[in-house]
């Protein structure tokens, strides 16, 4: 992308590149529709080539972002699991409502 950028094939700010995003999304949710597993994979790595042109333009480190974004998961995951422990609830007896209630709890 970078290199693309450089010889001036690149977007002028992120909002082209959002609005690729949004495309890329309606993509994959036409391969899915589908069913071709292949294609879906294909559209997915779109997808996620488009957020990076994103975070790019925006002067943002993808790779930092998204292992925030994983460390930030893994707390508040461990942060409900330890909430539904002492109230004596396990996961796996919670029905996704639930679960979604004990994530926003967390």
């Amino acid at each position: 992308q970078k290199r693309a950028a450089r010889v001036g094939f690149d977007w002028p700010d992120a909002s082209g590149a959002m609005a690729k995003v949004e495309e890329e999304l309606e993509e994959v949710r036409e391969a899915v529709d589908g069913g071709n597993a292949t294609r879906i994979g294909e559209e997915v790595g779109d997808l996620l080539f488009a957020a990076v042109n994103v975070a790019r333009l925006l002067g943002v480190d993808a790779e930092q972002a998204l292992r925030g974004s994983n460390d930030r998961f893994e707390r508040r995951f461990r942060s409900m699991e330890k909430r539904l422990l002492e109230q004596d609830r396990s996961m796996n007896e919670l029905d996704l409502e639930a679960l979604e209630e004990a994530w926003e709890a967390a």
